[in-house]
């Protein structure tokens, strides 16, 4: 005898697939499209804009952390500033505005909306006390 929340569980997931399916195809084609070395050129060397810069550039950016590793490692190699590759990576990981619609229609407007601002501000803080504690170490 199957139980009835497995049952539901499985209805809800498959209501959802077509919405996850859809996130999944779009990260990819966001992969596929940018090249690693646009984000070398979007930073202009202002430590403050290239702040907001990095933060918008990781919040619609997707994909899993591996990428945004390797790409904020050439972004190092290439001079841009320790704070704005940290604020980059953060906000690639916890900020999804790529995902925000399936978000919206799964936990409701508010909700992901608020998410997505608190991630984006929490990642500004998290990436000046990682730099700050990398510079005492």
């Amino acid at each position: 005898m199957i139980n009835k929340k497995i049952i539901k569980s499985a209805m809800s997931l498959w209501v959802a697939f077509p919405s996850i399916l859809g996130v999944i195809l779009l990260i990819s084609l966001m992969l596929a499209v940018i090249p690693k070395t646009f984000y070398i050129l979007i930073f202009s060397k202002n430590i403050w804009l290239d702040i907001i810069i990095g933060g918008i550039a990781g919040s619609i950016s997707a994909g899993n952390p591996i990428t945004s590793y390797i790409i904020g490692g050439e972004l190092l190699s290439q001079g841009v500033n320790l704070l704005v590759v940290t604020i980059f990576i953060v906000t690639w990981v916890t900020v999804g505005l790529i995902q925000l619609p399936a978000e919206i229609m799964f936990f409701g407007k508010k909700f992901a909306i608020y998410r997505n601002l608190l991630s984006f501000l929490f990642a500004i803080v998290v990436s000046l006390i990682t730099v700050w504690l990398n510079s005492l170490f």
